[in-house]
């Protein structure tokens, strides 16, 4: 293919995952999916290797892209299926995070697949917003693996029944898992087109052109950092059950244009829910080497076969069943990124940005309102890491996130909730010839009783800096002006304030 075809044909088959998104997005019920946007969608081979996927959030794509082809090879397909997974032993992150795998038949022959994943703020854990202070995983949620939701294409009603069975607001969540299956069904029928058109030849060879390409751009940039075997180690503050300064390991090796990726000497799998699946560690090495590339890099599976991991079984980034995991792919999967930013910053030190905030800030809730059960869940931004050439940005969503806030309005319209305070948390950055971005203060007051969640980071161990720039401030949590631990769930009641303070950026540079 010439430059122009292959840009062209990148492009179409990236807008699939776009109208998927866009009719995921207007037809979703939740709150959670319709306004934070917390959702991705992609299209896979016949074979169930990345061929394109939206800007959305880098932890689902780039564990979708992991275990997809796993997946895929369990089952066989017919058209109209469509397959329902949430296991994170089996293709999943966490149980939130539930995926539809569509596949794609056009002229009887299987060509491809498209799928969603769409975090739901209720999917039964033991308490509300599914994001548990949990010791196994059978707390957090129904369990889904790998199983038809429709076949041939008629519902599973049955297995759909179970599943609203363990929510507490079955209307809500069947809206949500109707938005999942039209957005798949789109992708179906546009990819479907796609494929027509070009014909079934053209069609492979295309995607054999994009991954090529993609692989070339990737290795260009592998090949410009500085061959050798560089460490670094980070810790998660604690598990929320009492296990604290948990170390992540990296021995990161630059080999030519090949990536080693060592996690050997990570803490072991631990008693609370930051263990993770080896999907969610894929995620965040691969979003790290994708930051590197160029923005025209084809985001498909040719952009990561360069990259090996090595991640010994038993330990707190490939825990055994049935570890706890629900903070594993949110909490965790931001300390790697850490990690393996920290790596490179030895071989890059002008490329590699400061360590930004470093928690997505989870906050569930839920309870019962005018006689109607609600479940809510959001992540918070706060400070962006600096970099040699400019400071970091404040109050925003950083690294394995890409979600948006819930506006103020919507959140005091749908729950028994007020907004007193949303504001930048002043001089939480770290300083340095460039500072690092400030985090933000969020403070909810309650106007019912409610089951409140944290799961947060950083409140214990600051975000480092870089070339002699300071750490930035922890994270501060409060309930009615008493400190919290970084994880907790409690009851509360109406008038009690809720105080969450997000951590700052580090900084970057010495102050000249």
């Amino acid at each position: 293919m010439n430059p122009v075809e292959l840009s062209l044909f990148s492009n179409r088959i990236s807008a699939v995952c776009d109208e998927m998104g866009a009719v995921l997005q207007r037809a979703a019920f939740s709150p959670n999916i319709r306004d934070r946007l917390d959702f991705s969608c992609a299209v896979f081979d016949a074979q169930g290797g990345l061929c394109a996927q939206a800007a959305h959030i880098p932890v689902h794509l780039g564990s979708m892209a992991y275990a997809m082809q796993d997946i895929v090879s369990r089952l066989s397909w017919e058209p109209g299926d469509m397959v329902v997974v949430n296991d994170p032993y089996l293709g999943g992150t966490h149980l939130p995070d539930v995926t539809l795998i569509a596949p794609v038949f056009v002229d009887a022959a299987l060509c491809g697949f498209v799928a969603n994943r769409a975090h739901h703020a209720d999917i039964g854990g033991h308490t509300p917003g599914s994001m548990p202070i949990s010791r196994q995983l059978n707390e957090e949620g129904i369990i889904l693996p790998p199983q038809y939701l429709l076949r041939a294409g008629k519902l599973n009603q049955p297995l759909m029944q179970q599943i609203l069975d363990q929510t507490r607001n079955r209307q809500s969540s069947q809206g949500d898992f109707s938005a999942q299956i039209s957005a798949n069904k789109t992708g179906v029928s546009r990819l479907g087109v796609l494929i027509e058109r070009a014909g079934h030849e053209a069609y492979r060879q295309s995607l054999l052109a994009l991954n090529e390409y993609a692989e070339r751009l990737a290795a260009s940039v592998i090949t410009n950092i500085p061959d050798g075997v560089y460490q670094f180690s980070d810790v998660m503050d604690d598990d929320g059950l009492g296990n604290t300064g948990l170390p992540i390991t990296l021995k990161l090796t630059i080999r030519q244009h090949q990536v080693i990726a060592d996690f050997t000497g990570t803490a072991p799998q631990t008693a609370g829910n930051i263990n993770c699946p080896v999907s969610v560690v894929a995620a965040a090495v691969f979003y790290v080497f994708r930051c590197l590339m160029p923005e025209q890099t084809p985001a498909c599976a040719g952009t990561f076969r360069a990259i090996e991991l090595n991640v010994p079984e038993g330990c707190l980034l490939n825990a055994r069943r049935p570890a706890a995991v629900a903070a594993g792919n949110v909490e965790t999967s931001t300390r790697i990124v850490d990690v393996v930013m920290g790596a490179l910053a030895q071989a890059l030190p002008d490329h590699i940005p400061a360590a930004s905030h470093g928690s997505m800030n989870n906050l569930a809730m839920g309870g019962t309102w005018r006689g109607q059960h609600w479940d809510y869940y959001e992540t918070m931004g706060g400070g962006m890491g600096a970099g040699s050439r400019t400071a970091g940005m404040s109050a925003v969503q950083t690294h394995m996130t890409n979600t948006r806030n819930t506006p103020v309005e919507v959140l005091e319209s749908y729950y028994p909730l007020r907004i007193r305070r949303y504001a930048i948390r002043k001089a939480s950055g770290g300083t340095g010839k460039h500072h690092g971005g400030d985090g933000l203060v969020r403070e909810f007051e309650f106007l019912d009783a409610a089951t409140v969640t944290l799961l947060t980071e950083r409140r214990m161990y600051s975000p480092w800096g870089l070339a002699g720039g300071s750490v930035a401030q922890p994270g501060i949590n409060q309930l009615n002006q008493m400190s919290l631990a970084p994880k907790f769930t409690r009851q509360v009641q109406a008038g009690d304030v809720l105080r969450i303070e997000t951590p700052g950026g580090g900084g970057w540079g010495e102050v000249e």
